[in-house]
């Protein structure tokens, strides 16, 4: 008898969750003005909100936090950290930063300037925030084949070499660099191929323009390169992130995703230049170079994380928990963006909700229901996060509209995962009832998802 599939870990503490009541939770939904993310923690039952910075960490992980070394400058625990990025990705200048979107800032800010056109397959939205707040032009050049939700392709994160050719003809000299983001989080959470990733960087080169990997979730692109692509069946996922990562001229890094840890970044290059022009923008805005808004427990932590999380059982058990749950939304004929991506399944609003309007969010509205149904968090990655354009200052409706059903890392059980499902079934079955959505009564002129007001109609 074939053995089922358990988890590479086992618990060893746990944090109590409290189930609330409906009218709890229309009463907190009022007063957060329809945004989940104004939610206070305790008033949600299941967090799939985001799975940045939300992951448990391991049993080593907590161990190196003890070790860590808080000197100013030259801690220890930044040169076991750029050991491990080095060894990891084949990157000799590392930068910390305390995040994510801080590694972008003090990239861009060094690099783009005013008019700028940057290339990507579909920026996420810090991503595409720093480039707009510089006034420049963040362009998406994803394969049009991703806006296709119920058609299986293995790398639908793939960039269009014939969409990215023309953008850098048309933008000769005005290109200051492509974002290629793996896995490609805003289609879908869907990985990048190989292949594509060294073509698309060849094309880059050819035409004088470096390539910037967007790296949050670079181990998970591994494990579905490995899983799904010809020749690299047999290869370690470390071998395999190095390979991406030779293609490529830098790299920013969300380490709150696959670096599994609560709060870091960082930026990794093996150009000098880009090197000593990020120090400039690092220092005011970060820190010393040499920690960069990181503590030293959390630079020895990541160190770890970082090493567990390019291994192939981590990884397994990771998205196992994500086609888990696609597994019970087939089941329950539920649409989302096909194949199930690495850290979420992206429900298909606009395919639930049909008689909600596009003006009025259908998937912030479905995001609502699903936490009024069994206080559920997730996140609306739609017309609301793709805020308006800076030229018309309409709203963009031209994207996808989905609600992310993110997992954190070594977090949730499978028995989780079936109140999720149940959940979202108890409001699809009910879906041709829900026949108004929401509308803005207050938002910010950038990233306006995360502060956003509602109210329902």
């Amino acid at each position: 008898m074939e053995l089922p599939f358990a988890e590479s870990w086992k618990i060893k503490m746990v944090e109590p969750i409290r189930k609330s009541t409906r009218a709890e939770r229309e009463q907190w939904l009022a007063q957060a003005k329809n945004n989940v993310f104004m939610l206070r923690s305790e008033q949600v039952y299941i967090d799939l909100l985001t799975d940045s910075g939300t992951g448990a960490m391991s049993d080593r992980q907590w161990a190196a936090l003890m070790m860590g070394d808080e000197s100013y400058s030259g801690a220890r625990s930044f040169f076991e950290l750029k050991e491990t990025i080095g060894r990891i990705t084949g990157f000799k200048y590392v930068i910390p930063t305390h995040q994510g979107r801080a590694a972008e800032n003090v990239l861009f800010s060094y690099l783009v300037k005013e008019g700028n056109v940057v290339p990507g397959n579909a920026h996420f939205d810090t991503t595409k925030g720093h480039i707009e707040s510089r006034h420049a032009f963040a362009i998406d050049v994803t394969i049009p084949e991703a806006k296709d939700t119920q058609r299986e392709l293995p790398f639908k994160g793939n960039v269009s070499l014939e969409l990215l050719e023309k953008l850098l003809k048309d933008n000769s000299g005005n290109v200051p660099f492509m974002v290629l983001t793996v896995t490609n989080n805003t289609v879908g959470g869907q990985p990048v191929s190989m292949l594509n990733i060294r073509q698309t960087a060849e094309l880059c080169h050819r035409y004088g323009v470096p390539v910037v990997m967007d790296s949050a979730r670079f181990a998970e692109n591994a494990y579905f390169i490995k899983t799904r692509e010809e020749g690299y069946a047999d290869k370690t996922i470390k071998e395999i992130a190095r390979e991406m990562f030779s293609y490529v001229d830098c790299m920013t890094m969300s380490a709150k995703k696959d670096g599994l840890v609560n709060m870091g970044g960082f930026i990794a290059t093996n150009r000098e230049d880009w090197y000593e022009g990020c120090k400039l923008f690092c220092i005011p805005f970060e820190g010393f170079i040499t920690y960069g808004g990181m503590n030293g427990r959390d630079m020895a932590a990541l160190a770890i994380g970082l090493d567990e999380n390019t291994e192939y059982d981590m990884l397994e058990t990771r998205i196992h928990q994500v086609q888990y749950l696609a597994k019970k939304l087939d089941e329950y004929g539920i649409p989302y963006q096909r194949p199930a991506g690495g850290h979420a399944i992206f429900v298909d609003a606009d395919k639930i909700l049909v008689n909600v309007p596009k003006e009025e969010f259908p998937a912030q509205t479905l995001t609502c229901e699903l936490y009024l149904e069994a206080g559920i968090r997730a996140c609306e990655i739609g017309y609301i996060l793709a805020d308006r354009d800076p030229v018309t200052h309409q709203n963009r409706f031209g994207g996808l509209d989905f609600v992310r059903l993110c997992i954190p890392r070594r977090v949730y059980t499978d028995n989780h995962i079936d109140v999720i499902a149940a959940a979202l079934k108890n409001v699809y079955d009910r879906r041709d009832n829900i026949t108004r959505g929401l509308k803005i009564t207050k938002e910010a002129p950038l990233m306006r998802h995360f502060t956003v007001e509602l109210e329902r109609l």
